[in-house]
């Protein structure tokens, strides 16, 4: 998860490109901390899909077999 200071300096940053406009040094900044952010989220998605698991209304498992495999993948490695 990404810092509270780290979001909300990305909001400045966008703020500020939309009015004044960005430095050289802060559109590099700004990259980097949107990277790390996309990074982090991609993270926290691919973590929340391998942990799913999909139940009928009879309660049996239907999980996909693509995420099963995947989630069985990680724990092996």
């Amino acid at each position: 998860m990404l810092s509270k200071d780290k979001i909300k300096r990305i909001n400045e940053l966008s703020k500020k490109s939309k009015t004044s406009g960005l430095t050289i040094e802060e559109a590099k900044e700004q990259t980097q901390l949107r990277k790390e952010y996309l990074e982090s989220f991609r993270t926290s998605m691919r973590d929340t899909i391998e942990h799913v698991k999909v139940v009928d209304p009879d309660g049996n498992d239907v999980t996909p077999e693509k995420v099963k495999q995947a989630r069985n993948h990680k724990y092996l490695n």
